[in-house]
């Protein structure tokens, strides 16, 4: 049975599909346009490649865009992911012309024409016990910090386009014969996949639907998950049932913080954390301190302060 899901007026939706779009471009303005019309907010990326983003409204906007994207047979499997939230976690609307919809930075790494094998997240547990299974994190080393599957490899990296080094250094084709990877979402895991056979592995899987999928159809009794999620939004990570998880945002270095890591004398809300305090010029901290105060104005007139925001719609000092 699947485990109750935390919910909320708002409908968060990850989003994806590899699928060739030669004519992308021309999909900017009218997708644009359906989901300003429809109250949408978040990040839609359109490539040559195809389609991703993580994006949030009502019930019926977000079904509305859905259904409009899937009328193209080309994005009819388009994947989704929903959560929900008590408030709209993105700031803008942004839709976006990229060379790729996850930058991997290798040509030729095309999940269009090959990939790994899925595993369901029912499935998975099983392959997690498999002592010949090297299971490894895809994800970047912030995301990592805040929870990962026990007993999962850490590639520290800081971006996915230093996956590859990662892979070339780390891994051997000829040692470990299966792998087993996993991302938020499943996105990463498709290029990630679809390089590691490129690489000769011989045996490669992928969590289906991702941590995200997991966390909402395995029971917490059940999980080999541990900690929480990060995810690209103002909730900043999630738990088991996808319910809000625990950790912030440092509006510094807008890195996730744990509850212990706002205990430490250099955590100032709205302005630094341990790990930005030292790099904090005394402008930028005047800036933050100034944004934290309007953001407070903002909201005790039950209005919400929006500054600039970054690319995953977090906002800026």
């Amino acid at each position: 049975m699947t485990q109750e899901i935390h919910q909320g007026p708002i409908v968060v939706a990850a989003l994806y599909q590899f699928a060739p779009l030669p004519d992308f471009a021309a999909l900017q303005a009218p997708v644009t346009e359906l989901a300003e019309a429809q109250g949408i907010k978040g990040t839609l990326l359109l490539a040559s490649e195809g389609i991703n983003g993580t994006i949030a409204g009502s019930r019926a906007g977000i079904d509305t865009l859905l259904a409009w994207l899937r009328q193209d047979e080309r994005l009819a499997n388009l994947e989704h992911k929903e959560s929900y939230y008590d408030e709209q976690p993105f700031y803008r609307l942004k839709v976006r012309l990229k060379k790729e919809i996850v930058t991997l930075g290798v040509p030729g790494i095309d999940p269009n024409e090959q990939v790994g094998t899925y595993v369901s997240p029912r499935e998975w547990n099983e392959l997690l016990a498999d002592p010949d299974v090297v299971v490894v994190d895809t994800r970047n080393d912030y995301e990592v910090a805040v929870g990962t599957f026990e007993g999962a490899v850490d590639p520290d990296t800081r971006t996915f386009r230093e996956f590859p080094d990662f892979v070339k250094k780390e891994m051997d084709p000829g040692k470990q014969k299966k792998v087993a990877m996993f991302c938020t979402g499943g996105i990463r895991c498709e290029k990630a996949s679809a390089l590691m056979l490129a690489e000769g592995f011989e045996e490669v899987f992928h969590l289906k639907g991702g941590i995200l999928k997991y966390l909402e159809e395995v029971p917490e009794a059940e999980s080999r998950w541990q900690g929480e999620c990060f995810v690209f939004d103002e909730r900043v990570a999630v738990g088991h049932g996808l319910a809000p998880g625990t950790h912030s945002l440092c509006r510094g270095c807008r890195m996730p913080l744990s509850p212990a890591d706002l205990e430490s004398p250099d955590y100032q809300e709205g302005v630094s954390c341990s790990r930005c305090i030292d790099a904090l010029t005394p402008e930028k901290k005047a800036r933050l301190e100034e944004r934290h105060r309007q953001s407070l104005l903002a909201a005790a007139r039950n209005e919400r302060h929006v500054g600039r925001v970054d690319d995953r719609g977090t906002e800026l000092s």
